[in-house]
């Protein structure tokens, strides 16, 4: 896989600095059922880097004692590693909002049979990846037959009240784009989202996600090998709002990957690219428990605009919205 890391290091972007901490976003592992067009994580079947025991016990000492507000749980798919539902159970015990990244397959995973019910009692708020109403375009970026599974994951989800405002039981949807192109714009995306799923299939949900695609790992080899780095690159920086600096994800959220190691942002992670520690390479997350952030520099680079281009884009959806 060819690496896009030795032209988004030059991109000058501008400098940010951390913001108070209420996020913590754990990679629990890169294993996953699918393997994802746009996975700007490169996860797939064949991974097998997985988070050990010792660290989610650091992941759950570090949360006992930041008191941060949201643990963001991610992959791969997060469900697959063997600590995942005690990190849940024990972030939810602390009463800390719990989000799972769900591909919505893995619930027809064998061995993941009770998952779905684990995640409604123990109110996890449900991030779905759905990067399309339409079968064709996401078995095209996602696998074959994905839609369909993906909808009776949602079906079944909402059987048990995920995405009825009443129950509490929270279910938002991601959306990517096809290919080299910013996402449209989120609040209209969402109403024929909703149009559309309840109408076909009688699915409800409560939010849906724009994000845009990275220029790393997975997708952004396949724009190098097609020769469409660089005019991706030019629509991201041309689309570039300051105002959106404001409102990055990684002012107020770190990543922390399968070993422990924090990083500003996934994508970061996914780049190697450690959280700022002076002379030291790398930071583990049992170095901060006792340590303040805000107000550090983020690292940043050309991939840096993929956040702040058009509406901008974060792990809760467009900027605007999200400061809304």
């Amino acid at each position: 896989m060819r690496d896009t890391w030795p032209l988004l290091e030059p991109i000058p972007f501008p400098p940010i600095r951390r913001g108070r901490l209420d996020t913590l976003q754990v990679n629990v592992g890169y294993r996953c059922n699918q393997s994802c067009v746009h996975c700007h994580v490169n996860a797939g079947p064949s991974r097998t880097e997985e988070m050990p025991g010792a660290v989610a016990d650091t992941v759950l000492a570090f949360l006992a004692r930041k008191r941060v507000a949201t643990l963001d749980i991610t992959g791969g798919a997060p469900e697959l590693n063997p600590h995942f539902r005690r990190l849940v159970s024990a972030a939810r015990a602390m009463g800390l909002r719990v989000m799972d990244r769900c591909n919505l397959t893995i619930l027809e995973v064998a061995g993941q049979e009770d998952l779905a019910d684990f995640l409604a009692r123990e109110r996890v708020e449900i991030v779905a990846s759905m990067p399309c109403y339409l079968e064709d375009n996401v078995d095209r970026q996602r696998g074959k037959g994905v839609f369909d599974g993906s909808i009776r994951g949602l079906q079944r989800l909402n059987a048990l009240g995920y995405g009825r405002d009443e129950t509490g039981l929270v279910l938002n949807l991601v959306y990517n784009p096809q290919g080299p192109s910013l996402p449209p714009p989120q609040e209209a995306l969402e109403a024929d989202y909703k149009r559309v799923l309840g109408e076909r299939y009688g699915i409800v949900f409560n939010k849906l996600y724009t994000l845009a695609n990275m220029p790393i790992q997975r997708f952004g080899a396949i724009l190098l090998s097609n020769g469409e780095l660089d005019r991706y690159l030019d629509l991201l920086r041309h689309a570039h709002l300051d105002a959106n600096l404001e409102h990055v994800m990684c002012r107020n959220l770190i990543s922390v990957d399968w070993q422990g190691y924090v990083y500003d942002c996934d994508f970061n992670q996914m780049l190697d690219l450690p959280l700022a520690a002076g002379a030291r390479e790398r930071v583990h997350l049992s170095d901060l428990i006792d340590v303040e952030i805000e107000g550090r520099p983020i690292r940043v680079a050309g991939h840096c605009y993929g956040c702040t281009a058009g509406q901008g884009s974060s792990c809760g959806g467009a900027l605007k919205q999200a400061a809304e």
